[in-house]
């Protein structure tokens, strides 16, 4: 299995200035093409820490993928190791870049400077692909057993470069297959999920590997890998394995094509030609603002009620007084009666609705940070669902959004 080590280079992202989004891009198109990362790694501006740890990678891995540390001032300390790594003499002027130089600085109404020219200078012992939406060019450091690409850091060109590097290697290399699988659960804690799965995950066979990847929102994904071998087969595999599961976990499992949990309640709605309403209080409109961000979820969900207050409660989704003086806001009753006002108020058919205390304040021994009640309604029958979380307010909201979710799907689908 080819092998790869991903070397993001620059002050600014070991000091929390930006984001390394190119590693997780660059991670994806390699999986993709049957490259297996191995390591990522930043490095800092530093020429002696540049030399250490590429020279390291080029021995512990087939292709090296790095950015950053190309520029026309002098933070270009990447070409300089490059130079040094290449055993190369001079540098030579690449006549393709310093087009693209031209053609860029040419739309901006820019002269080329000499600092700009000095771009398209690569040392003589790399190779280099042209990089067509910026002016650092991609170069290509071969040696007997491994090869570095160096691209730019810059997230836009990066990506960009990204196509014309897995061509390289694919020219290079006899790439075999990666297979993954990603089945989504939701409403089981991973250590709790851990322990349910230990004798399946033990019994299977040792090319598998299996990975937990919890999410306040998706829950947690399971995802089984095999490097090697043709995707057909492993497919064929892994399906087998995936028939065990199933019998274990039964509706736990809201996909296994990696989609979210409004993704799935929007298909579920879309197969029953039906429509969603949702009333939030603890939420805050995350429900809605979930469905929404799906593409084409007009076709199915008619709108929401903050209702935040419970005059809100009261006078727009008609919840009774006598209940929120009685229960309280946070109750079963409440949400029961919040669900089935915002459902006869738009005329959807089913409607999902939520309060409780996100926190950091207003707990009690009875109802405490972290409780939430969901309701969910149809014309047919109107069920409420609690919920106990113990995080912070982001993350409670988080869970609260996505136990009603999913308390939503399972209710739609029993139907």
């Amino acid at each position: 299995m080819t092998e790869a080590s991903i070397c993001t280079i620059g002050d600014e992202i070991l000091i929390g200035q930006i984001i390394d989004t190119n590693s997780s891009h660059i991670a994806r198109e390699l999986e993709s093409a049957g490259i297996k990362v191995r390591k990522m790694l930043s490095i800092a501006d530093d020429v002696n820490e540049i030399r250490e740890n590429l020279t390291r990678e080029l021995q512990d891995s087939d292709i090296v993928i790095v950015t950053g540390g190309l520029g026309p001032t002098k933070d270009d300390v990447t070409k300089k190791v490059l130079f040094e790594l290449s055993g190369s003499t001079r540098h030579v002027e690449n006549p393709g870049q310093l087009e693209v130089i031209h053609r860029i600085l040419a739309s901006r109404g820019l002269d080329v400077l000499e600092i700009n020219r000095a771009q398209a200078d690569v040392p003589n012992k790399c190779e280099v692909i042209v990089n067509r939406l910026g002016t650092a060019p991609v170069m290509v450091l071969r040696t007997s057993g491994s090869v570095l690409y160096s691209l730019p850091g810059v997230p836009y060109e990066a990506i960009g470069a990204m196509k014309d590097v897995v061509e390289d290697i694919r020219r290079h290399y006899r790439l075999e297959d990666i297979y993954h699988k990603s089945v989504m659960t939701y409403g089981i804690a991973e250590s709790s999920l851990s322990n349910m799965l230990e004798p399946w995950e033990t019994s299977l066979p040792e090319d598998m590997h299996l990975a937990y990847l919890p999410d306040p929102l998706k829950g947690v994904t399971l995802r089984l890998s095999v490097f090697g071998g043709e995707k057909s087969t492993q497919a064929a595999r892994c399906e087998a394995e995936l028939v065990r599961l199933r019998k274990i976990l039964g509706d736990s499992i809201y996909s296994e094509n990696d989609e979210t949990l409004q993704q799935v309640v929007g298909r579920l709605l879309i197969e029953r030609h039906a429509t969603l309403s949702t009333a939030e209080s603890c939420t805050g409109g995350m429900i809605a603002s979930m469905m929404t961000s799906v593409p084409g979820s007009s076709e199915y969900f008619l709108g929401s009620v903050v209702s935040y207050a419970n005059s809100v409660k009261h006078g727009v989704l008609g919840v009774r007084q006598e209940i929120l003086d009685t229960c309280g806001a946070v109750s079963e009753d409440c949400v029961r009666a919040m669900a089935e006002g915002v459902r006869k108020l738009t005329g959807s058919d089913f409607s999902v609705a939520t309060s409780g205390i996100a926190g950091p304040g207003g707990g009690t021994q009875d109802k405490p940070v972290g409780l939430v009640w969901v309701g969910v309604s149809s014309a047919e029958r109107t069920e409420a669902v609690k919920f106990n979380f113990n995080n912070d307010r982001l993350r409670n909201t988080q869970r609260f959004a996505a136990s009603a979710l999913d308390t939503l799907r399972k209710f739609i689908a029993s139907r």
